[in-house]
């Protein structure tokens, strides 16, 4: 029995450092190892990031485009709870919100997912059942990552059993920020096995990492390694998601894609709280990505109280009336 599972999981990590180094050849002409590799993405421009960030964000955008951004804002949310009181009833409530946002308004979309913590699976599944919105959940010791890496694999199979669609797992920062790259991929494409059908999201936890240099090299060895998306932030930690470093990252991934031909997704979450912002961030995407990754299959927002004001908005620019958050449930 050990066989039959240990052999899928050898050939996707074995698959893995190929990529790995077919992305090293492509970014420096010949075979090198992965830290070399990552000492050569290339440093940030600080100041050429923050410049284009503070113009991206004075564009100004039509009514017409306003609502269509709003209305994919919502249908790329990950609804999102992620607290030690969660209980069966929040998460329940969590998911008819995530169905129908608005109940006065069946032209208001549902959310791409619910996001939660791995016991709580069952109830979202269920309470789910039909409707089309995935269930996340967070994996491999959120939101700090110190643990074994057994227990961060038998969690994220666990999820995965449960019925998890999608897994978020967090990166060794302590390993990535001692150099030890080699550490950090294992670990991501070990997991990426582990997850077997589930897509995989990797959180950098930007905010540990203390440079833009930092966040760009742990994109690319995220993305080398495997993962379907990859993420800001816990949530956890400040700052969470930036626009600046949200920028760097799709620069990332921008550079990634075109190296290699593989399209990975990207979501900032933790902090982005209000309408405004997430237009904003769909600003920097369109600007830097292109149409293509204006989807959910390629774009989310992790947000916990970012659903109420975007419902706001919408009835604001459709009836010219703004009403308060008492309109709507309690996220």
């Amino acid at each position: 029995m050990s066989t039959i599972v240990e052999r899928p999981e050898r050939g996707a990590a074995e698959a893995a450092r190929r990529e790995a180094a077919a992305l090293g050849r492509a970014w420096t002409g010949r075979n090198e190892p992965l830290g070399s590799i990552l000492e050569r993405v290339g440093t940030v421009d600080q100041v050429g990031v923050e410049e284009r960030v503070d113009s991206l964000r004075k564009r100004s955008i039509k009514r017409e485009s306003k609502l269509w951004a709003l209305d994919l804002a919502i249908r790329m949310m990950d609804l999102t709870t992620l607290e030690g009181k969660d209980t069966e009833g929040k998460v329940r409530a969590l998911c008819a919100k995530g169905m129908r946002p608005d109940p006065s308004d069946p032209s208001i979309p549902t959310v791409a997912a619910i996001c939660i913590y791995p016991s709580l699976i069952p109830v979202a599944k269920a309470a789910l059942r039909g409707s089309g919105v995935k269930v996340a959940s967070v994996a491999t010791g959120f939101p700090s990552g110190q643990t074994f890496l057994d227990v961060k694999l038998a969690e994220t199979r666990e999820a995965v059993e449960a019925g998890a669609d999608e897994i978020d797992m967090v990166i060794d920062r302590g390993a990535f920020l001692e150099g030890d790259y080699a550490a950090v991929f294992e670990e991501i494409v070990a997991v990426k096995s582990a997850c077997g059908n589930a897509h995989l999201k990797v959180i950098l936890e930007t905010g540990e990492l203390e440079t833009y240099d930092n966040v760009r090299r742990a994109s690319i060895l995220a993305m080398a390694a495997g993962a379907d998306f990859i993420k800001t932030s816990t949530g956890k930690v400040t700052p969470a998601a930036t626009l600046p470093v949200t920028l760097v990252m799709l620069e990332a991934i921008r550079d990634f894609h075109r190296r290699t031909g593989r399209a990975v997704g990207m979501k900032p979450a933790g902090g982005i709280r209000n309408a405004k912002d997430a237009i904003a961030y769909l600003v920097v995407l369109y600007e830097t990505l292109g149409p293509r990754w204006m989807t959910p299959d390629l774009f989310r927002f992790g947000a916990s109280t970012l659903l109420n004001d975007v419902l706001m908005q919408i009835r604001k620019e459709r009836s010219g009336r703004y009403q308060g958050g008492d309109y709507f449930t309690i996220d």
